[in-house]
């Protein structure tokens, strides 16, 4: 490995051993040395690559905001229905925030971000825009009731999406994400979804708790 090769994987180190530590201690109570033992790598290396912990935990922000526009543009391709993207890509959402040690660990900062040194980016205005767009796009294709208003109906999607994760974590660490974002969707779609004919119409019950349609 070359020397730019071993830099990086440095900073992917100490990058991951702070998300980890910022995810089960939160930032006041993870210290530079804490993240020194779980990388492996010296405090001199922490501050070389990023000054100091404010300067991690905005990188592990930083890393969390890099996660999203990569996955909602393989989504949002697709060749399938907006409602059935929109399904989708809830649950691989659902499981990045379950799985990936730094979207957990950029979650818990954002939460706690009163208490960083640092100017953290906002999540949810982004989010917002997307689920909008989405239905925007079944609006186009004639899937939402006439009565569902795009911008409201995205604010409140990603209200519960988001706040469904925030009971789930309290609960169970979020072990069963998948199942309860399912049965989110059973309660939501009947209610975004036109009324007239079956056809082309999602059904809850067509998708596995992992997001996959079923065939």
């Amino acid at each position: 490995m070359n020397v730019q090769g071993r830099a990086e994987a440095t900073r992917r180190s100490l990058l991951e051993a702070a998300a980890q530590l910022f995810e089960e201690r939160g930032y006041a109570g993870t210290s530079i040395s804490d993240i020194s033992a779980l990388s492996g790598r010296t405090s001199g290396a922490i501050y070389f690559h990023y000054a100091g912990k404010e300067k991690l935990a905005l990188a592990v922000m930083e890393e969390l905001f890099a996660t999203w526009p990569a996955l909602i543009g393989r989504h949002r391709e697709a060749d399938i229905p907006a409602l059935e993207k929109l399904v989708a890509l809830s649950f691989s959402v659902a499981r990045a925030f379950r799985d990936d040690v730094v979207v957990r660990g950029g979650s818990r900062l954002w939460a706690e971000r009163k208490s960083v040194d640092a100017s953290l980016p906002s999540p949810f205005e982004g989010w917002i825009e997307t689920v909008v767009g989405l239905l925007e796009e079944a609006r186009q294709e004639g899937a939402l009731g006439p009565s569902v208003v795009p911008r409201k109906a995205g604010n409140a999607v990603v209200y519960a999406f988001f706040g469904l994760h925030t009971v789930s974590e309290a609960l169970d660490g979020r072990e069963h994400i998948e199942e309860r974002l399912h049965d989110l969707w059973l309660l939501l779609l009947p209610a975004l979804q036109a009324t007239g004919g079956a056809e082309g119409r999602v059904r809850p019950l067509e998708f596995d708790f992992d997001g996959a349609k079923r065939r």
